[in-house]
């Protein structure tokens, strides 16, 4: 290579890292001017190098939502919570995460363990993992019933701090705001919303919007002498606030609701776990009786013993949900039932609507003035419609689970025929020729 061309190269490398330079410096500027600077000040201190259990439930809750069976669960667990963390987005979905989370992690071995036991059985095993979808509900109810509990403590150290705030402004508006500056409790969030409703432009239309949502009646008629109180003034009674006195009176009832519901726990602790467990043990219980004693093959393997074991199952099934509407204490009977449920969804199909307009009563008829009077006296929301979905849906099931069952009662019949094991081996006879030895 010549030493001219080596020149060229050198000269135009030169050229080239000069021209890089000057684009990195006007780049640089023009982003010092631009958003970009701002942006990347805000972000400063907000970033983690360390695991967040917050950022994994906030994840946790986007890949729920894509699950159709999960999202389901999700929803109706959000719609409960909102009313308690009052519209409080982030928090709303770490805590529907969270407890949908825990659900899983405790039905998922269930699950798992079902399926190993039972797998010799098909149907047991089927009836054992729908029964496992309900209980999901039963684990929701709990976590929210616990959370509902919580707030009902906090609302007593709540009321306790507005009447020192009372006493320090005596104006109810500004001792609500005071009081309600502690973020770390959930009434708090309560207390902010009701201030809200006292300084608006019309509290009473707000605040009958209010007791639609609140999560305790507790904090509805708090909410109401607050209100009645700001618009009319506080009087004396016996020399005592009026406002004050019936503060009082509501932490008194809220006292006696704590102490029912810690003794409702207390009572029913364990009892809902208790009562599937025995279901658990069906099929090793079956397993070692025909292991061990060859002339109960007779009940176990034909159609009585599916039969018996069916009924157990019912008999479980009614315990449990008995058990769990015993334990209710009403602190979560919340209307989470969706504007537009499956029912509306599925009679607007044309084919399903055309089916069940034939079984609607026409319009003025006595039937369908009989059902309609029965759904006002019910206080039922459901339409007429909806109503019939319900009855043809449920018709539906229950033919298809009777034929399933049928069909396997033959099936299991038939196997056992020829499959039926020969033995000598008979236990009464046995023992009536022993007894006649006896005798003899």
């Amino acid at each position: 290579m010549s030493n001219q061309m080596l020149l060229y190269i050198m000269g135009g490398a030169g050229g080239l890292f000069v021209v890089i330079l000057l684009a990195y410096f006007l780049i640089a500027k023009k982003l010092n001017k631009s958003e970009y600077k701002r942006i990347q000040e805000l972000q400063k201190g907000t970033k983690s190098n360390t695991f967040s259990t917050e950022i994994l439930y906030q994840k946790l809750y986007v890949k729920y939502l894509k699950v159709p069976l999960l999202k389901r669960y999700l929803l109706k667990l959000r719609r409960r919570l909102e009313i308690i963390n009052v519209d409080d987005e982030y928090i709303t979905r770490r805590d529907s995460s969270r407890m949908l989370t825990r659900t899983l992690l405790v039905l998922v071995p269930i699950a798992v363990l079902t399926v190993i036991i039972t797998h010799t059985n098909t149907l047991l095993m089927g009836i054992l993992l729908i029964f496992e979808l309900f209980m999901i509900d039963t684990f929701i109810d709990g976590m929210v019933d616990k959370k509902d509990n919580e707030l009902l403590k906090q609302q007593i150290d709540f009321f306790s701090e507005i009447r020192h705030a009372y006493h320090e402004y005596n104006m109810v508006e500004e001792a609500i705001y005071q009081t309600s500056q502690d973020d770390e409790m959930d009434v708090s969030r309560q207390g902010e919303k009701i201030y809200e409703i006292l300084i608006s432009d019309d509290p009473e239309t707000e605040l009958e919007k209010y007791y639609d949502v609140a999560p305790n009646s507790f904090l509805k008629e708090f909410a109401g002498i607050s209100y009645l109180t700001k618009e009319f003034g506080d009087r004396k009674v016996d020399k005592a606030s009026l406002y004050l006195k019936n503060i009082n009176n509501i932490t008194q009832e809220m006292q006696l609701e704590i102490l029912k519901r810690d003794k409702l726990d207390y009572v029913f602790q364990s009892l809902s776990v208790i009562a599937i467990v025995p279901v658990l043990l069906l099929e090793p219980l079956k397993n070692w009786a025909v292991s061990n004693f060859n002339f109960t093959q007779n009940f176990y393997h034909g159609k009585s013993g599916m039969i018996a074991q069916i009924i157990i199952l019912l008999i479980t099934f009614v315990s449990y949900i008995l058990t769990r509407k015993l334990k209710d204490n009403g602190s979560t009977a919340i209307n989470t039932q969706s504007e537009h449920p499956w029912q509306e969804k599925l009679y607007k199909k044309p084919l399903f609507k055309k089916i069940v307009d034939l079984f609607i009563p026409k319009k003025g008829t006595k039937e369908y003035r009989k059902v309609q009077q029965l759904l006002k006296d019910a206080a039922s929301k459901l339409k007429m419609e909806w109503l019939y979905v319900n009855r043809i849906s449920l018709a539906i099931i229950t033919l298809m689970v009777s034929v399933v069952l049928f069909a396997q009662f033959h099936k299991v019949a038939i196997e056992y025929v020829y499959t039926e094991p020969t033995t000598d081996y008979d236990i009464i006879r046995k023992f009536v020729r022993k007894r006649s030895k006896e005798s003899r």
